[in-house]
């Protein structure tokens, strides 16, 4: 679930402005950051077809390998900008058993919610699935996890995303390879993977979070200005989704430090992951909200179809960008 979140005043947001991505980047006040409540919206038949071989636009070039990079961010606090990779603590790292972001292989989730473009209400949704590939990145194995993100019934983003989990528990983000759409029309693919153009790896979240910790990186790519970070908002709370009621609730705060008007409040629930993405303050112009909708490990021919897809995808990845994602082996079956 991921979005850029260029906050820009002007001019009006397009179904992309508002794509509903790993990040869903919203409008704030920080200093009066609150959780915002939704009602649960009826879930959506998803099932729009990833585009087969989307069409670079029309210069012919993607952003990711044309991309000039603002300034790195400013954390404050004396904290680093990015996070140091334990490489020598990675045993297993594609068995990912964290218990707020358990990555068991074959496992589905889906997201239904809402996103406000041009004073409309309008349906996204996200499907993700962690896959049965696993690639290695900056020297370590990572799990391929694939998402498909659809607004109004049109994909307009898919991905694939690499994690690690060290000995300590701790899941590592390795880097993403994202392709975005316009009326099925690739318009941009931000790559970032960890020891490639100066990148470097981030943490999503710790084995034990506690409200005293400090911001993390959640992944540093400067070439596509990457910089996002996360600390904890709140723990130990209550949330409803259409599924069932979550107590225990693990809430945390995502933002770049480029965008201090941008924040995102995802949702974990202990031994299943995240299930609800909101938004806080009320600058707040495309009020985006999703929540878990489905959950459930798939068939081994549902699966196998996921991997063709995701591999497909990773094919396309090596047309498209080169000079990041071509300097890495290709995925493989576990």
């Amino acid at each position: 679930m991921t979005v850029s979140g260029n906050a820009v005043a002007s001019p009006a947001p397009s179904a992309r402005d508002a794509r509903p991505r790993r990040r869903l980047w919203c409008l704030v006040a920080a200093a009066t950051l609150v959780a915002v409540g939704c009602v649960p919206p009826q879930p959506q038949a998803l099932g729009t077809p990833l585009p087969s071989r989307p069409q670079p636009s029309p210069s012919g070039q993607v952003a990711a390998e044309t991309a000039r990079p603002t300034a790195p961010p400013a954390t404050g606090g004396g904290e680093a900008i990015s996070e140091t990779l334990p490489r020598e603590r990675f045993g297993n790292p594609s068995v990912i058993d964290n218990p707020w972001l358990p990555l068991v292989p074959g496992t589905r989730t889906v997201f239904d919610g809402e996103v406000t473009i041009d004073g409309v209400r309008i349906a996204h949704s996200i499907t993700s699935t962690v896959t049965d590939l696993v690639k290695v990145i900056d020297g370590i194995e990572a799990v391929v996890v694939y998402e498909v993100d659809a607004a109004a019934g049109e994909v307009t983003e898919a991905e694939i995303a690499f994690f690690a989990q060290d000995d300590d528990g701790t899941v590592w983000l390795l880097g993403e390879y994202p392709e975005e759409y316009e009326e099925g029309v690739l318009v941009d693919a931000p790559t970032w993977l960890s020891g490639v153009q100066g990148a470097a790896a981030g943490i999503m979240i710790t084995s034990d979070p506690k409200i005293t910790d400090p911001s993390l990186s959640q992944g540093f790519g400067p070439a596509v200005d990457f910089y996002d970070r996360a600390r904890v908002f709140e723990t130990d709370s209550r949330t409803c989704v259409p599924l069932r009621c979550y107590d225990g609730i693990l809430v945390m705060n995502e933002y770049n430090p480029n965008e201090p008007d941008a924040h995102q409040l995802k949702y974990y629930a202990g031994g299943v992951g995240v299930v609800r993405v909101g938004w806080a303050g009320a600058l707040e112009q495309s009020q985006e909200v999703l929540q878990l909708v489905e959950r459930r490990a798939l068939p081994p021919d549902e699966l196998a179809a996921i991997r063709a897809e995701a591999l497909m995808l990773e094919a396309h990845a090596y047309e498209v960008s080169p000079d990041t994602y071509g300097q890495t082996e290709p995925a493989e079956p576990r």
